[in-house]
């Protein structure tokens, strides 16, 4: 299989909380405004959502595909009291910039543009933050996928960024990664076959197909003080889950403040699953944050 055609498989589906830019509008509850920012020369555009009464804040950071904004979901967070950000990936939609990802056969998870993506996602903090009424508001990212690396280093970028929410984020290599996905290969019945020691071997032991330095998330996770929360689906055969699992314990154990839910029968899809848990269970955990303030 060639890399671009595994990436993809990486990709979350984000289409259906994706939709065609807002026009800017004031409602009892939110108001939303169109914004754009500057992250490294390029112009980069997407929406923001203030509720009336905020709690907490965050931006969305996209997965690997060619994601516009995600109003849908920034309209729910909004609706709960969560004011967001959501851009136009670089070099999609509205959004300057060249687009690295697999659809166009590029290798989008190579160090260089990782570190881009979380200049912008941290450019897109800094916008965020012009836009609420107090600095006594949390801000934090939120992110599907791919972007469990490039969150973490966001987060070291930028020190306002007071929390982080994965879905089906990996704790493990860029290459690890690989070595998992070519071993799926997408079979949606992989774990009917095959135990967790399997897959542990076989991300242990297997060659790599492609030869780039690895990124590690958890260069960047051990040197944040933040709360941290992931979500994964027990079902999942594009993150090793419970290889993640194991390395967010070893990263409590030296007092980080993070913590896990696992939805034993979801895949990889927790944030748009049919099962509204995994974002209600989010939604929950960054409204205590805000509260906690």
């Amino acid at each position: 299989m060639k890399l671009h055609l595994l990436l993809l498989v990486c990709c979350l589906s984000l289409r259906s909380f994706a939709q065609n830019t807002p026009d800017p509008v004031k409602r009892e509850d939110f108001q939303t405004e169109l914004v754009k920012f500057n992250s490294g020369g390029v112009i980069l555009k997407g929406s923001v959502f203030i509720p009336r009464h905020t709690v907490a804040a965050l931006v969305l950071v996209h997965g690997s595909g060619q994601e516009t904004r995600m109003s849908n979901l920034a309209l729910q967070l909004a609706k709960n009291g969560i004011a967001v950000l959501t851009y136009d990936k670089r070099g999609v939609g509205k959004s300057g910039g060249k687009y690295a990802g697999p659809e166009v056969g590029t290798n989008n998870i190579d160090s260089s543009n990782l570190n881009l993506l979380a200049s912008d996602a941290s450019a897109a903090t800094d916008e965020l933050l012009i836009h609420l009424t107090t600095k006594r508001i949390p801000v934090g990212l939120m992110g599907f996928s791919q972007a469990a690396w490039v969150i973490p280093l966001a987060a070291e970028k930028n020190k306002k960024v007071k929390f982080i929410t994965l879905f089906s984020g990996p704790v493990v290599t860029t290459l690890e990664q690989l070595r998992f996905q070519f071993y799926t290969n997408g079979n949606l019945k992989f774990w009917e076959t095959h135990s967790e020691t399997d897959a542990r071997e076989h991300i242990s032991n297997d060659l790599d197909k492609y030869k780039f330095a690895p990124t590690d998330p958890r260069e960047a996770l051990s040197l944040l003080s933040i709360p941290g929360l992931w979500l994964y689906g027990g079902k999942d055969i594009q993150a090793p889950v419970g290889l993640s699992i194991e390395r967010i314990n070893a990263l409590r154990a030296t007092g980080k403040p993070y913590k896990y839910k696992l939805f034993p029968e979801l895949g990889h899809n927790t944030a748009f699953s049919k099962s509204k848990e995994p974002i209600n269970f989010a939604i929950q955990w960054i409204k205590s944050i805000g509260r906690g303030r």
